[in-house]
């Protein structure tokens, strides 16, 4: 360094190893502010009820505009399960899955189809226009949040028919939304599994695998030694073949219990839920990633306004 004293020298070079400085603690601030940012967005809670309004706005560009309703119904589950069950059971699935792959869950959902319980004390059973439009302007209001992929999760053995055909409705008019139907199947290893845990060989309500699933999920409220209570056998009381009525479920089991819980453990019920939640999680990703549901949609609807000109595909 020609031209330079040596209190010149060591001036420049303190002012390089302060600009070094400076510039190294930029950096680890901007590392600092980026990690703090990232851990705040993963913390935020999948529960719609428990944002806040400036969170929820997150929330939804971290769920990609992906939310669940966990539907059940409030009913009787036997003597010894709460009458929300089908809602407790819904939401811990959708819960736990979307702990492992984040989208947003709607609150507790209990406008379900349940007239055939409408005979036993507690439950609710709402019209048929109630638990139609109910979910549909559920479903608009989720879309004007700005989440445009909607799964519906149920575990109400009376709701499928219901939803399948409100699925299908979607396409009775435009909407900028599309809903999903969860539709969980057992994989044979999980289901020798469960054969080889449990004790009973009938079920179907309130057995041993719901009850199960309630022992794992709140078993403050599960009444173990009511399980034998009532009876849940089968009755058979209506004798026809091919041929479907509504009274069926009631000619079977009028106590609304099939099957027999006194043998429900968390252990079985935990197998149960887990390939629930897995499946739940993997289908939470794949409709995240779905690109062609939109605008398969937008297509139809664009040629069911004319459908004279629709050309062949």
């Amino acid at each position: 360094m020609r031209g330079f004293s040596r209190t010149q020298i060591r001036m420049k070079k303190t002012i390089i190893t302060i600009k070094k400085s400076i510039h190294m603690r930029k950096q680890l601030l901007f590392a600092f502010i980026l990690i703090a940012f990232s851990g705040y967005s993963q913390n935020l809670s999948t529960a719609w009820e428990e944002l806040t309004a400036s969170d929820f706005v997150s929330a939804v560009k971290q769920s990609e505009g992906v939310c669940i309703i966990p539907m059940g119904v409030i009913e009787k589950h036997g003597a010894h399960l709460p009458l929300g069950t089908d809602v407790y059971t819904a939401r811990e699935i959708s819960r736990r899955a979307a702990e492992k792959e984040y989208c947003l869950i709607y609150p507790y959902y209990f406008v379900g189809q349940i007239f055939e319980a409408k005979h036993q004390p507690g439950t609710i059973a709402y019209s048929n226009e109630m638990i139609y439009n109910f979910l549909d302007e559920t479903c608009k209001e989720i879309s004007r949040n700005g989440i445009k992929k909607i799964i519906v999760v149920n575990t109400h053995g009376g709701n499928p028919a219901f939803l399948e055909y409100f699925c299908q409705s979607q396409l009775a008019k435009p909407k900028d939304y599309a809903v999903f139907l969860f539709t969980p199947t057992v994989d044979a290893e999980t289901a020798a599994k469960i054969l080889n845990m449990r004790k009973s060989t009938t079920g179907g309500h309130a057995d041993e695998v719901e009850s199960s699933h309630m022992m794992a999920i709140h078993p403050d409220l599960v009444k173990a030694d009511r399980a034998t209570n009532e009876p849940g056998v089968d009755m058979n009381r209506l004798q026809l073949n091919n041929v479907y009525t509504g009274i069926w479920w009631y000619s079977k089991y009028p106590n609304h219990y099939a099957g027999d819980a006194k043998d429900a453990n968390a252990a079985l019920g935990e197998v149960s839920l887990e390939q629930r939640v897995k499946q739940l999680s993997e289908v939470i990703k794949a409709v995240k990633a779905d690109q062609a549901t939109l605008p398969l949609q937008n297509e139809f609807f664009r040629e069911s306004l004319s459908p004279i000109e629709t050309k062949i595909k």
